[in-house]
């Protein structure tokens, strides 16, 4: 049995961190299979994952061989059978996309030349610059279904539940990624018509349209619209798309279970990062929410690829992971099934190389973040096999790629270790050695949260000769998130705030909490009242950005401002050689003035300033409410520890963590049980080694170690484990082991000389450097 279940997965009742990684049998030699897995397992890994590419299966006369007739790569059942044999599990993801760098996205190009109509075009008609189709067009669905009529007989008998190693299926890869990243929404007849319907059903009878669904001229508006249709047609676009990609996984949904496939945890892949950066991430999130948000059986996981582990780049994965769990219901745990791993030379030109520990230190912030399954893409390289028809596109392979694929892997395209094999593997034996803890662990939060507007992620479509979509999508990107400069996010972290987030537009923050949101000039009257209210009612908010003055459909909103007795003016920028200077007042001081790149003057009725310009132009103010306060600072502001700090202190909230570092690098949280055991977190992304003090709660840890952590390490030490049927209540190293006969082994340890500390049942012990074994005392239990 495998169920998930209070953010946990567990199999047969047992919770437990999956640890997978990414092998495409179609890409790998049959005969060689088994050298691929060997290397997983060896890596410490226990399951492994694969696309299951309908393209590679489906021959040319329209036939399908999955039981390796025609080749034996193609005997999915074979590959399955033999990962069980090697003690792995498997992850299933048949599609029908399946992306994975393969032509035509995974599909085979005879489904599009046998249905034209199922090809989408764009705005103003243009045909989609993308392999994507109208993911609802019956002729999809039933080809579809010819593809699952093959498929799922192979996967039925080997589902955990009925004895095999099956643990989940995916259901198609990164819905609506394509239509995304080329703006150019899939506008086949069919769907037109369908929007149609959603308008009349979401507007009753008054569309804001001056042409109505099902006359005349309908397409052409929604293909082209003017200006006046502009707002209402962009929000109405993206809450459309939302519901039909929710229709679509769920039919695929129905189709497994109807051919026998159920039992296990249905998967949905996010996509949103863009060129090594993730703030975009969260409109995957948005596309797909309804897909798996608070659907039994449904589990969301990440597909990141960020490149270095740096200030910057964990700054993202951390409000990812965040923004993943707020739309999530109290059983759904957090997954990642397309984590980056190896050397990020995916051209084989030697370009790029990043650090070894890159997986391992992303790995660590995830886990810590409650994460239950990781899916190392790609574990390991191949050869693009030749296409079973010549369709003359240059290279007449399965992929785009070349003839090797996977060269970044840990595992190259011929089978040899790659560059970053021995740290990975370094890093999966870390986890599964504390798995016990972490597959039970979730993460400490403080009384404060990041707030998710998820609407403002809704961005992906907008017409390109439209200025009011162009506009509004400018302000969205600009503002939303971790804030602009991603300055909400990393102070936080920075500061030693342990934070999640709250999905604004459905549900209220804690009562009495302190929400931190970034604003621009469009905001849902939804989210400005829901903020009202929980300021009125005795919570906090700080905003950071343009003060909201028009709904997301560009008509005019300002409840926000209204409460707040606030008027915004217009926008001061630089330009030139004007340089716009913010100064400090009240408890923002002192702080030193700091360059800004635009600043809102804004007019208000009470509270007190705390930034200015330095001509007096007031931009920072804070501002009494109901019970509550609101913070406003309307101005560019970095990311700075201090200053948010000072603003939270002045709303009676401080970091859970203390954390005291000589340089910026360090990050630090807390993660514990229902029964309660601790542990503490550290993450060093910069290249030194870093001198560390950690205080939990205002007390020092082990009364005021200092810690000295290498550069490029991440460390998980007990603040209050049961180990081996002793308690651990302090330990300055990472267990890296636990012997049958209760021997406790660490690697090495964190103390200024080297040496380990532990505190173990009320006894300290000194492990000195080189030392790394705690010995079971007579009479101890084995575990």
């Amino acid at each position: 049995m495998i169920e998930t279940t209070r953010r946990q997965i567990r199999i047969d009742g047992e919770p437990c961190i999956v640890m997978s990684g990414e092998v495409h049998y179609f890409r790998v030699a049959r005969e060689e299979w088994g050298q691929r897995l060997d290397l997983l397992v060896g890596a410490g890994c226990d399951t492994v994952a694969s696309y299951l590419p309908w393209i590679f299966h489906e021959l040319p006369d329209g036939s399908i061989d999955v039981t390796g007739e025609t080749r034996p790569e193609r005997d999915v059942g074979a590959f399955i059978d033999l990962a069980a044999e090697k003690g792995l599990r498997f992850i299933a993801r048949p599609g029908p996309f399946v992306m994975a760098e393969l032509k035509n996205e995974g599909i085979p190009f005879r489904v599009c030349r046998d249905h034209p109509e199922i090809v989408p075009v764009g705005w103003d008609g243009a045909p989609a610059p993308s392999r994507t189709v109208d993911y609802l067009a019956p002729a999809f669905l039933a080809e579809s279904g010819r593809w699952f009529d093959a498929i799922m007989p192979v996967l039925a008998p080997r589902l955990q539940p009925a004895g095999g190693p099956v643990i989940g299926v995916q259901l198609d890869n990164e819905v609506g990624m394509l239509a995304w990243v080329t703006n150019s929404p899939d506008l086949t007849d069919g769907l037109v018509e369908s929007f149609g319907e959603f308008v009349r059903e979401r507007h009753a009878d008054a569309p804001p349209y001056a042409v109505l669904p099902g006359e005349a001229g309908w397409a052409d508006l929604v293909r082209s619209p003017s200006e006046e249709a502009a707002g209402p047609l962009r929000l109405d676009l993206g809450l459309f798309m939302r519901r039909r990609f929710g229709d679509y996984v769920a039919t695929l949904r129905r189709m497994c279970e109807e051919r026998d496939v159920a039992g296990v945890p249905f998967f949905v892949n996010l996509h949103g990062t863009e060129g090594g950066n993730g703030a975009p991430f969260p409109i995957g999130i948005s596309q797909l929410v309804d897909t798996y948000s608070g659907i039994p059986g449904m589990v969301s996981g990440s597909d990141h690829y960020l490149g270095e582990a740096t200030l910057n780049t964990m700054t993202d994965l951390y409000v990812i992971n965040a923004f993943m769990a707020a739309v999530h219901d109290d059983d759904q745990p957090l997954t990642s099934l397309e984590f980056e791993a190896g050397s990020g030379d995916y051209g084989a030109g030697a370009e790029m190389q990043y650090d070894p520990s890159t997986a391992d230190l992303k790995t660590r912030l995830c886990l810590a973040q409650g994460n239950r399954l990781i899916n190392y893409y790609l574990f390991a390289g191949g050869i693009n096999p030749p296409l079973d028809e010549v369709v003359g596109d240059g290279n007449d392979r399965i992929s785009f790629t070349g003839e090797r694929h996977g060269t970044a892997a840990p595992v190259g395209p011929e089978g040899q270790r790659g560059y970053t094999y021995e740290a990975t593997k370094r890093s999966i034996h870390a986890i599964k050695a504390n798995e016990q803890w972490l597959s039970r662990m979730e993460e400490d939060h403080d009384d404060v949260s990041l707030g998710l507007v998820l609407d403002a992620y809704m961005t992906e479509y907008h017409h390109p000769g439209s200025a009011l979509m162009t506009e509004v999508v400018d302000d969205l990107t600009s503002q939303r998130g971790a804030g602009e400069r991603k300055a909400l996010a990393r102070s936080l972290l920075l500061g030693g705030f342990r934070y999640g987030a709250v999905h604004l537009e459905r549900r209220d923050p804690e009562p009495g909490s302190t929400v931190l949101v970034g604003v621009g000039r469009y905001v849902s009257r939804t989210v400005q009242e829901r903020l009202v209210g929980h300021v009125v009612s005795g919570g906090n908010v700080v905003l950071l950005g343009r003060l909201p003055e028009r709904d997301l459909d560009g008509t005019p909103c300002t409840v926000l401002a209204d409460a707040l007795g606030i008027k915004p003016g217009e926008v001061v920028r630089d330009h030139g050689h004007y340089f716009p200077s913010l100064v400090a007042h009240g408890w923002a001081e002192p702080w030193p003035e700091m360059r800004a790149g635009w600043l809102q003057p804004l007019v208000h009725e009470r509270g007190d300033v705390v930034l200015t310009d330095v001509y007096g132009a007031v931009c920072g103010v804070d501002v009494p409410l109901g019970e509550g306060r609101a913070i406003v600072l309307a101005a560019q502001v970095p990311s700075d520890p201090l200053l948010f700090d000072r603003a939270l202190s002045s709303l009676g909230v401080g970091p859970g963590l203390r954390l005291e570092t000589q340089w910026p690098g360090v990050f630090a949280t807390t993660t514990s049980t229902a029964d309660g055991q601790q542990a503490l977190h550290v993450i060093n992304t910069s290249g030194a080694a870093a001198t560390v003090t950690v205080a939990l709660d205002g007390t020092a840890i082990a009364a005021g170690t200092t810690l000295e952590v290498p550069g490029r390490t991440g460390h998980v030490l007990a603040l209050g484990l049961d180990v081996a049927g002793r308690r651990v209540d302090w330990a300055s190293a990472e267990v890296a082991a636990v012997d049958v006969d209760g021997t406790v082994r660490f690697r090495p340890g964190l103390d200024e000389d080297g040496g380990t500390t532990v505190v173990v049942d009320g006894t300290v012990v000194r492990l000195a450097q080189g030392e790394h074994t705690l010995h079971p005392p007579d009479g101890t239990p084995a575990p």
